[in-house]
């Protein structure tokens, strides 16, 4: 028994049929379209995957899940803010239900792979950042992402870490995002003289012979100390999970944002940091399990991370 599971981004759209195990067994890309029709180009992601589950499985998909960015009300399927795709107050879940006619659940993306962590890991509270092309987090409190009270909760990527610092697209100055998201890591080696276009793998790779790689890298990983600092002794996590392309650098740059999260928390222990157990597909995973609840399905613990037809 499968349901579809859509991930938008603001420039790649991604689908995909899971499985009761969680295994993806088929899936699907396209653009986003965020200068044309992205409405458009999520209903027709959509249709396209609803008919490739139907042509390619025993029984059709049961439910589907989908996931954006942005602000994002879940009990009523609208998508109320999403600049990136330039969404304001999209009523997905209507606009999908009446396509394909079946149970859609709409969420947020980083409260969607929040789900998915929580299942995988049999964690109850935690937070949640992948640090892609910004910054997002998901809180979760007893297995639950929290949405917040404007569903616009977790935020962090426009935290101030640095009073007065580089400006950041939202305005402000010195916000977490412009130094330790993926992004913001590539954009400052850039200006600061290092090969332009160089992503965070190529970076974090010569920051033992470039200087400005070394700077920028050293940068990152203190402002993430300091703002899962300022996190952990707010909501007081049990563990802290980074996910995105940063994270996948392993220990180079998970030690010291451990480091810095520890001198910072004198007083008391840190909290245990570690990286996300699907990566870059959590949020697809997240709304596949959103899909299952949808569907009236049970969502299995422990789905596997690493199997895929």
């Amino acid at each position: 028994m499968t349901v579809l599971a859509v991930d938008v981004g603001g420039t790649t759209i991604k689908g995909a049929v899971v499985d009761d195990a969680g295994r993806i067994r088929h899936s699907l890309t396209a653009p986003s379209s965020a200068d044309d029709d992205p409405v458009g180009a999520v209903r027709a992601l959509c249709a396209r995957l609803h008919t490739l589950s139907a042509a390619g499985e025993t029984r059709a998909a049961q439910a589907i899940g989908v996931v954006t960015p942005g602000i994002v009300d879940e009990d009523e399927g609208v998508v109320k803010y999403a600049a990136n795709l330039r969404f304001r107050d999209v009523p997905l879940r209507a606009l999908i239900a009446a396509d394909l006619g079946l149970p859609v659940a709409v969420g947020h993306d980083v409260r969607a792979a929040g789900i998915a962590e929580a299942m995988a890991g049999g964690l109850d509270d935690f937070l949640l950042l992948p640090l892609g092309t910004g910054i997002a987090a998901a809180v979760v409190v007893g297995g639950v992402p929290l949405a917040g009270a404007t569903r616009a909760a977790g935020e962090v990527g426009h935290m101030p870490v640095y009073p007065g610092g580089e400006r950041c697209s939202c305005g402000q100055r010195g916000c977490l995002e412009v130094y330790a998201s993926a992004g913001g890591l590539a954009r400052r080696y850039a200006r600061r003289g290092g090969t332009p276009g160089a992503d965070s793998r190529t970076i974090a790779a010569t920051i033992g012979t470039d200087p400005v790689a070394r700077q920028v890298w050293d940068d990152a990983t203190a402002a993430l100390g300091t703002a899962l600092a300022t996190l952990t002794l707010t909501l007081d996590p049990a563990r802290i999970v980074l996910g995105g392309g940063l994270a996948d650098a392993g220990d180079l740059f998970l030690d010291p944002v451990r480091q810095h999260l520890g001198a910072a928390l004198v007083w008391r222990e840190p909290p245990p940091v570690g990286r996300s157990v699907f990566g870059a597909r959590a949020a697809l995973i997240g709304a596949a399990v959103m899909a299952r609840r949808a569907a009236g399905l049970p969502a299995p613990s422990g789905w596997a991370a690493d199997t895929e037809d």
